[in-house]
């Protein structure tokens, strides 16, 4: 369901799929599209562009406290299912379909760290090459991780190898994109 608003401040959008950081300015009207992963895709008449979850209060949204910070009581690696499902918010801004159910995420790696810590290596692909929303995507999927009560530190990679194609999407990404 699509939703008209006018921007109350000036926020950083990003322009999809370029993935070039540009200013939207206050009184601005937008379309909201998609509320995917507590970000937002708003269509302007220049075009489209993802706002950040944090920035919806511009658009006239509540916002909720999404800022997460690891649990100082919990010991051991991080659960590998919370893992997954924090990143299973994770959106490709004009697809309705998590990163995961898209196949796009090869690995997810813990490793302990010298200090105690976990960090999360997690190596993911995208659509196309030329997608410019990748950093964009990347950023929110460290994001994520980095929320689960054991993670110290997250990084994403993006890699090409092997190519992504249609076959890689699960079984439910395919219902919601009407592939099955």
């Amino acid at each position: 369901m699509s939703e008209d608003r006018i921007l109350t401040r000036e926020v950083e959008a990003t322009l999809i799929p370029q993935g070039t950081p540009m200013p939207l300015p206050e009184g601005e009207p937008v379309t909201i599209t998609h509320r995917l992963g507590g970000n937002y895709t708003v269509m302007t008449s220049n075009g489209m562009y993802r706002i950040k979850g944090v920035d919806g209060d511009a658009l006239g949204e509540e916002i909720t406290d999404e800022i997460k910070k690891t649990d100082a009581a919990h010991s051991g690696p991080p659960d590998r299912d919370a893992l997954w499902e924090s990143i299973k918010k994770v959106f490709d801004p004009e697809i309705p379909v998590n990163i995961v159910d898209l196949g796009l995420v090869y690995s997810l790696e813990v490793n302990e760290q010298l200090d105690g810590g976990y960090k999360i290596d997690m190596q993911m692909t995208l659509t196309a090459p030329g997608c410019g929303m990748g950093p964009a995507i990347a950023e929110d999927a460290k994001y994520q991780l980095e929320g689960v009560p054991g993670v110290s530190e997250a990084q994403v990679d993006i890699v090409w190898d092997p190519p992504w194609n249609q076959d890689m999407i699960t079984e439910e990404g395919k219902m919601v994109l009407g592939l099955i």
